[in-house]
C-alpha cells in the first residue's frame, strides 16, 4: 500500500476498489504487480497515472526489475517514457508492426510520421528479427 501512495491513515483502504479513481486503482495495480520480481511484466500505461513522487518510485521499480535479468514490456502512447525507459521498442499500428528497432529510432519515426502525416519508412526487413 505504501508504494501505491494509499495510506493506512486515509479512509480509502478500508473502502471498496470500485470507490477508487482510476489513478488510484492504477496505482494500487501497479504497486501489487511490482511488489515481486517476474520472469516477464507487462504494464499497461501505469507510468502515465499518479503524480511526480509516484512516477518516479514507478521508474525506479522498473529499472530494479530490468536488473534482476526479469523482462518489462511497457505498453505507452508516451515516447519520453519509452525513450526513458526502454532500450528497444516495437510501433503497433492497427495490429501491424511498423517498426523494431532502439527505442529512440523507433520514437523518432513514429514522431515523423505523426508530425508530418507522412508513409511510415518501410522497416520490413528490421521487422524480420523480432
Amino acid at each position: 500500500m505504501e508504494f501505491s501512495g494509499i495510506n493506512e491513515k486515509d479512509d480509502a483502504v478500508s473502502r471498496p476498489m470500485r470507490t477508487y479513481s482510476s489513478g488510484m486503482g492504477a496505482r494500487l495495480r501497479f504497486a501489487i504487480a511490482a511488489a515481486k520480481s517476474h520472469d516477464v511484466l507487462l504494464i499497461d500505461e501505469a507510468l502515465a497515472t499518479g503524480d511526480a513522487r509516484f512516477r518516479r518510485r514507478s521508474q525506479r521499480r522498473i529499472d530494479e526489475l530490468r536488473a534482476e535479468a526479469g523482462t518489462v514490456f511497457l505498453v505507452s502512447h508516451s515516447n519520453s517514457t519509452i525513450t526513458e525507459t526502454c532500450e528497444r521498442a516495437l510501433w503497433l499500428e492497427a495490429g501491424t508492426l511498423r517498426m523494431d528497432g532502439p527505442a529512440r529510432e523507433v520514437a523518432a519515426a513514429y514522431e515523423e510520421y505523426t508530425g508530418a502525416g507522412k508513409t511510415p519508412p518501410d522497416m520490413r526487413n528490421r521487422a524480420n528479427r523480432v
